[in-house]
Protein backbone atom coordinates (compact mmCIF):
# COMPACT_ATOMS: atom_id res chain seq x y z
CA UNK A 1 0.00 0.00 0.00
CA UNK A 2 0.87 3.49 -0.88
CA UNK A 3 0.42 5.70 2.13
CA UNK A 4 0.40 9.71 2.49
CA UNK A 5 0.86 11.76 5.64
CA UNK A 6 -0.39 15.30 4.90
CA UNK A 7 0.42 17.83 7.64
CA UNK A 8 1.02 21.51 7.86
CA UNK A 9 3.48 23.53 10.50
CA UNK A 10 0.97 25.35 12.02
CA UNK A 11 2.63 24.88 16.07
CA UNK A 12 4.46 21.36 16.97
CA UNK A 13 1.21 19.54 17.57
CA UNK A 14 0.64 18.50 13.83
CA UNK A 15 3.86 17.68 12.63
CA UNK A 16 4.28 15.63 15.85
CA UNK A 17 1.14 13.89 15.47
CA UNK A 18 2.42 13.20 11.38
CA UNK A 19 5.45 12.14 13.05
CA UNK A 20 3.82 9.22 15.48
CA UNK A 21 1.28 8.01 12.90
CA UNK A 22 4.72 7.43 10.43
CA UNK A 23 6.17 5.40 13.09
CA UNK A 24 3.20 3.51 13.69
CA UNK A 25 2.24 2.58 10.16
CA UNK A 26 5.20 1.17 9.69
CA UNK A 27 5.46 -0.60 12.74
CA UNK A 28 2.24 -2.71 11.62
CA UNK A 29 3.06 -2.80 7.73
CA UNK A 30 6.94 -2.17 7.31
CA UNK A 31 6.70 -3.12 3.66
CA UNK A 32 4.22 -0.05 2.80
CA UNK A 33 5.50 2.81 1.17
CA UNK A 34 5.01 5.89 3.51
CA UNK A 35 5.44 9.64 2.69
CA UNK A 36 5.23 12.20 4.86
CA UNK A 37 4.40 15.95 3.68
CA UNK A 38 4.14 19.46 4.90
CA UNK A 39 2.05 21.25 2.96
CA UNK A 40 3.77 24.28 4.02
CA UNK A 41 6.83 23.57 1.84
CA UNK A 42 4.74 23.67 -1.27
CA UNK A 43 3.65 27.46 -0.10
CA UNK A 44 5.41 30.48 -1.72
CA UNK A 45 8.34 32.42 0.17
CA UNK A 46 5.89 35.17 1.16
CA UNK A 47 2.52 33.22 2.17
CA UNK A 48 4.89 30.31 4.00
CA UNK A 49 6.30 33.18 6.83
CA UNK A 50 2.90 34.58 6.82
CA UNK A 51 1.07 31.52 7.60
CA UNK A 52 3.96 30.08 9.85
CA UNK A 53 4.66 33.11 11.71
CA UNK A 54 1.39 34.83 11.40
CA UNK A 55 -0.32 32.10 13.93
CA UNK A 56 2.10 32.30 16.45
CA UNK A 57 2.42 36.69 16.47
CA UNK A 58 -1.44 36.74 16.80
CA UNK A 59 -2.04 34.24 19.32
CA UNK A 60 1.06 35.89 21.17
CA UNK A 61 -0.04 39.51 20.62
CA UNK A 62 -4.30 39.11 20.19
CA UNK A 63 -5.58 36.09 21.59
CA UNK A 64 -8.73 37.77 22.03
CA UNK A 65 -8.81 38.41 18.28
CA UNK A 66 -7.84 34.78 17.65
CA UNK A 67 -10.51 33.42 19.70
CA UNK A 68 -13.12 35.64 17.67
CA UNK A 69 -11.97 34.23 14.60
CA UNK A 70 -11.95 30.61 16.01
CA UNK A 71 -15.67 31.55 16.78
CA UNK A 72 -16.87 33.28 14.02
CA UNK A 73 -15.57 30.25 11.36
CA UNK A 74 -16.83 27.60 13.88
CA UNK A 75 -19.96 27.23 11.26
CA UNK A 76 -20.17 23.92 8.65
CA UNK A 77 -22.88 25.17 6.50
CA UNK A 78 -20.88 28.84 6.49
CA UNK A 79 -17.57 27.48 6.19
CA UNK A 80 -18.66 25.22 3.24
CA UNK A 81 -19.72 28.59 1.36
CA UNK A 82 -16.96 30.39 1.85
CA UNK A 83 -14.73 27.10 0.80
CA UNK A 84 -17.21 26.83 -2.35
CA UNK A 85 -16.58 30.33 -3.22
CA UNK A 86 -13.04 29.97 -2.35
CA UNK A 87 -12.16 27.19 -5.10
CA UNK A 88 -13.20 29.83 -7.81
CA UNK A 89 -9.83 31.36 -7.59
CA UNK A 90 -6.60 29.53 -8.35
CA UNK A 91 -3.87 28.36 -5.32
CA UNK A 92 -0.71 27.77 -6.48
CA UNK A 93 -0.11 25.65 -3.07
CA UNK A 94 -3.53 23.82 -3.44
CA UNK A 95 -2.56 22.85 -7.06
CA UNK A 96 1.17 21.93 -5.80
CA UNK A 97 -0.48 19.18 -3.60
CA UNK A 98 -2.62 18.09 -5.89
CA UNK A 99 -0.53 17.07 -8.39
CA UNK A 100 1.54 15.47 -5.73
CA UNK A 101 -1.01 13.54 -4.81
CA UNK A 102 -2.13 12.54 -8.62
CA UNK A 103 1.76 11.35 -8.53
CA UNK A 104 2.29 9.31 -5.80
CA UNK A 105 -1.35 8.12 -5.98
CA UNK A 106 -1.75 7.10 -1.97
CA UNK A 107 -4.52 4.17 -1.21
CA UNK A 108 -4.28 6.31 1.96
CA UNK A 109 -4.05 9.46 3.07
CA UNK A 110 -3.73 10.52 6.39
CA UNK A 111 -4.35 14.32 6.97
CA UNK A 112 -3.44 15.96 11.05
CA UNK A 113 -4.14 19.40 9.79
CA UNK A 114 -7.31 20.17 7.93
CA UNK A 115 -5.66 22.16 4.85
CA UNK A 116 -5.15 19.11 2.99
CA UNK A 117 -8.79 17.62 3.11
CA UNK A 118 -9.54 21.37 1.45
CA UNK A 119 -7.85 20.13 -1.48
CA UNK A 120 -8.92 16.24 -1.74
CA UNK A 121 -12.43 17.46 -1.82
CA UNK A 122 -12.20 19.00 -5.12
CA UNK A 123 -9.96 16.63 -6.53
CA UNK A 124 -12.62 13.83 -5.44
CA UNK A 125 -15.25 15.25 -7.01
CA UNK A 126 -13.60 15.41 -10.76
CA UNK A 127 -14.43 12.50 -12.80
CA UNK A 128 -10.97 11.60 -13.52
CA UNK A 129 -10.00 12.42 -10.03
CA UNK A 130 -8.34 9.76 -7.57
CA UNK A 131 -10.47 8.20 -4.84
CA UNK A 132 -7.47 7.33 -1.99
CA UNK A 133 -9.68 6.54 1.47
CA UNK A 134 -8.99 9.67 3.81
CA UNK A 135 -8.71 9.70 6.94
CA UNK A 136 -9.00 13.00 9.02
CA UNK A 137 -7.19 12.79 12.49
CA UNK A 138 -8.58 15.58 14.84
CA UNK A 139 -5.50 16.66 16.95
CA UNK A 140 -7.57 18.53 19.98
CA UNK A 141 -10.20 17.95 22.55
CA UNK A 142 -13.10 19.99 20.57
CA UNK A 143 -13.27 19.25 16.47
CA UNK A 144 -13.86 22.98 14.79
CA UNK A 145 -16.03 23.37 11.87
CA UNK A 146 -12.76 23.36 9.51
CA UNK A 147 -12.25 19.69 9.81
CA UNK A 148 -15.13 18.69 8.67
CA UNK A 149 -15.13 17.79 4.37
CA UNK A 150 -17.03 15.78 2.18
CA UNK A 151 -13.98 13.92 1.35
CA UNK A 152 -13.40 12.34 4.59
CA UNK A 153 -13.92 8.60 4.90
CA UNK A 154 -12.97 8.02 8.58
CA UNK A 155 -12.46 10.62 11.69
CA UNK A 156 -10.48 9.70 14.71
CA UNK A 157 -11.01 12.09 17.52
CA UNK A 158 -9.35 11.97 20.77
CA UNK A 159 -12.31 11.48 23.00
CA UNK A 160 -16.49 10.25 22.62
CA UNK A 161 -17.65 14.11 23.59
CA UNK A 162 -15.72 14.66 20.68
CA UNK A 163 -17.60 12.18 18.64
CA UNK A 164 -20.71 13.48 19.90
CA UNK A 165 -19.67 16.93 18.71
CA UNK A 166 -19.03 15.62 14.99
CA UNK A 167 -22.35 13.34 14.99
CA UNK A 168 -24.56 16.42 16.21
CA UNK A 169 -23.19 18.47 13.31
CA UNK A 170 -24.19 16.06 10.55
CA UNK A 171 -20.96 13.84 10.30
CA UNK A 172 -21.90 10.27 9.98
CA UNK A 173 -22.37 7.95 12.87
CA UNK A 174 -20.35 4.98 11.54
CA UNK A 175 -17.28 7.27 10.21
CA UNK A 176 -16.29 8.74 13.76
CA UNK A 177 -14.11 6.74 16.21
CA UNK A 178 -12.68 7.86 19.65
CA UNK A 179 -9.11 6.80 19.20
CA UNK A 180 -7.43 9.42 21.11
CA UNK A 181 -4.83 11.72 19.60
CA UNK A 182 -1.80 9.59 17.97
CA UNK A 183 1.36 10.60 20.15
CA UNK A 184 4.99 8.76 19.94
CA UNK A 185 5.03 5.12 21.14
CA UNK A 186 8.06 6.55 23.70
CA UNK A 187 5.25 7.74 25.66
CA UNK A 188 4.10 3.83 26.38
CA UNK A 189 7.51 3.52 28.41
CA UNK A 190 8.54 3.78 31.22
CA UNK A 191 11.92 5.24 32.08
CA UNK A 192 14.00 5.30 34.50
CA UNK A 193 13.84 8.30 36.85
CA UNK A 194 16.58 7.78 38.91
CA UNK A 195 18.75 8.15 36.39
CA UNK A 196 16.99 10.77 34.63
CA UNK A 197 17.48 12.98 37.90
CA UNK A 198 20.63 11.74 38.13
CA UNK A 199 21.49 13.14 34.18
CA UNK A 200 20.32 16.56 35.17
CA UNK A 201 21.54 16.93 38.45
CA UNK A 202 18.17 16.80 40.09
CA UNK A 203 17.89 16.20 43.75
CA UNK A 204 15.51 12.48 45.04
CA UNK A 205 14.14 14.38 47.60
CA UNK A 206 12.40 17.25 45.73
CA UNK A 207 9.26 17.22 43.34
CA UNK A 208 9.80 18.51 40.01
CA UNK A 209 7.63 21.20 38.53
CA UNK A 210 8.01 20.72 34.38
CA UNK A 211 7.57 24.39 33.09
CA UNK A 212 6.96 23.88 29.19
CA UNK A 213 6.96 26.41 26.44
CA UNK A 214 5.65 24.82 23.55
CA UNK A 215 7.91 23.73 20.48
CA UNK A 216 7.90 27.77 19.53
CA UNK A 217 8.92 28.88 23.14
CA UNK A 218 5.88 30.77 23.17
CA UNK A 219 4.40 32.25 26.58
CA UNK A 220 5.10 34.28 29.98
CA UNK A 221 7.71 31.73 30.14
CA UNK A 222 9.95 34.45 32.09
CA UNK A 223 7.20 35.49 34.33
CA UNK A 224 5.95 32.21 35.28
CA UNK A 225 9.58 31.35 36.47
CA UNK A 226 9.87 34.80 38.81
CA UNK A 227 6.37 33.99 40.01
CA UNK A 228 6.84 30.15 40.89
CA UNK A 229 10.42 31.40 42.25
CA UNK A 230 8.46 33.24 45.02
CA UNK A 231 6.37 30.29 46.31
CA UNK A 232 8.07 29.33 50.16
CA UNK A 233 7.44 25.68 49.48
CA UNK A 234 11.07 23.52 48.48
CA UNK A 235 10.73 22.40 44.91
CA UNK A 236 12.70 22.08 42.26
CA UNK A 237 11.78 23.12 37.97
CA UNK A 238 12.88 21.91 34.77
CA UNK A 239 12.09 24.26 32.07
CA UNK A 240 11.75 23.79 28.49
CA UNK A 241 12.27 26.98 26.34
CA UNK A 242 11.55 25.35 22.93
CA UNK A 243 13.16 26.81 19.53
CA UNK A 244 13.47 29.87 20.76
CA UNK A 245 17.32 30.61 21.69
CA UNK A 246 16.53 34.02 22.59
CA UNK A 247 14.44 33.12 25.09
CA UNK A 248 16.31 29.89 26.97
CA UNK A 249 19.76 31.88 27.38
CA UNK A 250 17.06 35.00 29.04
CA UNK A 251 15.43 32.17 31.30
CA UNK A 252 19.26 30.05 31.83
CA UNK A 253 21.15 33.28 33.77
CA UNK A 254 18.25 34.23 35.90
CA UNK A 255 19.07 33.89 39.81
CA UNK A 256 16.70 31.79 41.14
CA UNK A 257 15.75 30.24 44.80
CA UNK A 258 14.15 26.85 43.64
CA UNK A 259 17.16 25.06 41.93
CA UNK A 260 15.54 25.84 38.35
CA UNK A 261 17.31 23.88 35.29
CA UNK A 262 16.55 25.30 31.77
CA UNK A 263 16.89 23.31 28.53
CA UNK A 264 16.13 24.15 24.77
CA UNK A 265 14.53 22.16 22.41
CA UNK A 266 14.21 18.32 23.54
CA UNK A 267 13.29 15.11 22.40
CA UNK A 268 13.28 13.30 25.28
CA UNK A 269 10.00 14.62 26.32
CA UNK A 270 8.79 11.33 27.77
CA UNK A 271 12.16 11.37 30.08
CA UNK A 272 11.32 14.48 31.52
CA UNK A 273 7.59 14.02 31.66
CA UNK A 274 8.46 11.04 33.50
CA UNK A 275 10.19 12.88 36.51
CA UNK A 276 7.30 15.60 37.14
CA UNK A 277 5.49 15.37 39.45
CA UNK A 278 3.17 18.58 37.90
CA UNK A 279 3.65 19.68 34.60
CA UNK A 280 3.15 23.71 33.92
CA UNK A 281 1.91 24.41 30.22
CA UNK A 282 -0.61 25.29 27.45
CA UNK A 283 -3.02 23.17 26.84
CA UNK A 284 -2.01 21.75 23.47
CA UNK A 285 -3.75 18.88 21.94
CA UNK A 286 -0.39 17.06 21.77
CA UNK A 287 0.94 18.06 24.65
CA UNK A 288 -1.75 17.45 26.81
CA UNK A 289 -2.18 13.61 25.52
CA UNK A 290 1.70 12.92 25.65
CA UNK A 291 1.19 14.05 29.82
CA UNK A 292 -2.16 11.92 29.77
CA UNK A 293 -0.56 9.25 28.55
CA UNK A 294 2.34 9.76 31.48
CA UNK A 295 -0.39 9.82 33.59
CA UNK A 296 0.59 13.11 34.84
CA UNK A 297 -1.51 16.17 36.08
CA UNK A 298 -1.25 19.38 34.36
CA UNK A 299 -2.01 22.97 35.56
CA UNK A 300 -2.96 24.95 32.86
CA UNK A 301 -2.19 28.64 33.34
CA UNK A 302 -4.02 31.45 30.64
CA UNK A 303 -4.93 29.51 27.88
CA UNK A 304 -5.57 31.38 24.69
CA UNK A 305 -9.64 31.43 23.46
CA UNK A 306 -10.55 28.76 21.08
CA UNK A 307 -9.04 25.02 20.82
CA UNK A 308 -6.37 25.79 24.05
CA UNK A 309 -9.76 26.86 26.28
CA UNK A 310 -11.95 23.85 24.95
CA UNK A 311 -8.88 21.38 25.88
CA UNK A 312 -8.87 23.17 29.37
CA UNK A 313 -12.15 22.74 29.69
CA UNK A 314 -12.38 18.99 28.68
CA UNK A 315 -9.40 18.22 31.17
CA UNK A 316 -10.73 20.39 33.72
CA UNK A 317 -14.26 18.90 34.02
CA UNK A 318 -11.93 15.28 34.14
CA UNK A 319 -10.31 16.15 36.88
CA UNK A 320 -6.99 15.88 35.47
CA UNK A 321 -6.08 19.75 35.81
CA UNK A 322 -5.96 22.80 37.32
CA UNK A 323 -6.04 26.09 36.38
CA UNK A 324 -5.54 29.63 36.48
CA UNK A 325 -6.03 32.70 34.42
CA UNK A 326 -3.09 35.12 36.64
CA UNK A 327 0.24 34.46 36.62
CA UNK A 328 0.47 36.10 39.61
CA UNK A 329 -1.37 32.82 41.77
CA UNK A 330 1.03 30.56 40.73
CA UNK A 331 3.06 30.40 44.07
CA UNK A 332 -0.56 30.12 46.06
CA UNK A 333 -1.98 27.56 43.97
CA UNK A 334 0.86 25.41 43.55
CA UNK A 335 2.07 25.08 47.03
CA UNK A 336 -1.33 24.13 47.66
CA UNK A 337 -1.18 21.07 45.36
CA UNK A 338 2.06 19.58 45.87
CA UNK A 339 2.04 16.73 47.92
CA UNK A 340 -1.73 16.68 48.53
CA UNK A 341 -4.31 14.30 47.88
CA UNK A 342 -5.97 16.41 45.19
CA UNK A 343 -2.91 15.92 42.92
CA UNK A 344 -3.11 12.25 43.36
CA UNK A 345 -6.44 12.43 42.05
CA UNK A 346 -5.36 14.24 39.12
CA UNK A 347 -2.71 11.92 38.37
CA UNK A 348 -5.12 9.53 38.57
CA UNK A 349 -7.46 10.77 36.15
CA UNK A 350 -5.10 11.85 33.74
CA UNK A 351 -4.11 7.92 33.77
CA UNK A 352 -7.84 7.36 33.10
CA UNK A 353 -7.67 9.61 29.97
CA UNK A 354 -4.57 8.73 28.73
CA UNK A 355 -4.19 6.92 25.27
CA UNK A 356 -0.61 5.84 25.13
CA UNK A 357 -1.78 3.62 21.90
CA UNK A 358 -3.52 6.01 20.20
CA UNK A 359 -1.35 6.29 16.63
CA UNK A 360 -1.29 2.49 16.51
CA UNK A 361 -5.77 2.34 16.86
CA UNK A 362 -5.94 4.64 14.23
CA UNK A 363 -3.59 2.34 11.99
CA UNK A 364 -5.58 -0.62 12.74
CA UNK A 365 -9.06 1.32 11.97
CA UNK A 366 -8.11 2.38 8.91
CA UNK A 367 -6.55 -0.97 7.65
CA UNK A 368 -9.86 -1.92 9.08
CA UNK A 369 -12.13 0.09 7.25
CA UNK A 370 -10.58 -0.09 3.47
Amino acid sequence: MRILIATVTAGGGHLAAAAALEEAWLAVRSDDIVEKIDLLKLFSPLHRKIYSEGYVKLVERAPELWGMMFAKTDDPKLLQKLKRLQRKFPSGSKNRFARHVLQFKPDVVLCTHYLPLETLTPLREKKEGIRPFVACIVTDFEAHALWMESCVDLYCVAAPETRARLVARGAPEKAIVATGIPIAAKFSSKPDTKAIRKQYGLRDDLPVLLVLSGGFGMGPVAEILLELDKALSPFQMVVVAGRNEELRRKLAVGDYKHPTHVLGFSTNMHELMGIADIIVTKPGGLTTSEALAMGKPLFILNPIPGQEAANSDFLLERGAAAKTNRVEDLPYRIEQLLGSKKLAEMAKAASALGRPQAATAICREVLKRQ
